[in-house]
């Protein structure tokens, strides 16, 4: 591999505005490298004139036939017995079988939602698993579909059932960090299409959740 030189890096920073050490730089020397390697080797590939720029992505094979129509989902019946006493022990239920209990309102979505974030309390820290834990919504989305539900009002599946969204999701009124420092205290004032489906399913957001920097590494 052709080395990358560190001084690069640094020039780079004056043209971005951003600021890395000595550790961090140390860190993407190897990825650099393997970059600069991949687009040598894109420039001595030789195309004919007629092939099209990749501007879009098609995974389809050539001459695959994508079927339009629009098919509703069949869900398999599900058989839960019994709620424990001890709620943590539906921790790592289904999101099919707790969508059961929480249907037949044998348990509510706020019960649910506070087990799960007692649960994020003792071990994110451990874990370095949650960038913002957005306990206030989560309660008020939870409330809102039991009220739903109990009205007779059911969104299907994920109503009432709490997640966590990756931080590269924006959410209204918290930060989105995109899992890198120099956005650590970005606020985008809009909410994700990705968030907005899943709050018109019903489902409760109760954390953002960490990930490689800008999606990557």
């Amino acid at each position: 591999k052709r080395p990358f030189a560190m001084s690069a890096v640094r020039q780079a920073e004056k043209l971005t505005g951003l600021k890395f050490d000595g550790g961090e730089r140390a860190l993407m020397m190897e990825s650099l490298a393997e970059n600069l390697t991949s687009y040598e080797n894109i420039r001595q590939l030789s195309l004919p004139i007629h092939i099209p720029p990749a501007i879009q992505f098609n995974p389809f094979p050539i001459d695959h036939l994508v079927v339009l129509e629009k098919k509703s989902v069949r869900w398999s019946p599900v058989e839960i017995s019994s709620v424990p006493q001890n709620l943590e022990k539906l921790a790592f239920h289904s999101v099919a079988e707790l969508a059961e209990l929480i249907r037949t309102r044998r348990i509510t979505s706020t019960q649910l939602t506070r087990m799960y974030l007692s649960r994020l309390k003792k071990h994110a820290p451990a874990l370095e698993c949650v960038v913002t834990l957005t306990e206030e919504l989560a309660l008020a989305q939870a409330e809102r579909a039991d009220e739903e539900i109990a009205a007779g009002i059911y969104r299907g599946p994920l109503h009432g059932i709490p997640y966590g969204a990756k931080d590269l999701l924006a959410v209204k009124g918290y930060r989105t960090t995109w899992g890198a420092a120099p956005y650590k205290d970005q606020v985008i004032d809009e909410d994700a299409t990705v968030i907005r489906k899943l709050e018109k399913a019903g489902a409760v957001l109760m954390a953002k959740l960490t990930m490689g920097a800008l999606a990557w590494g």
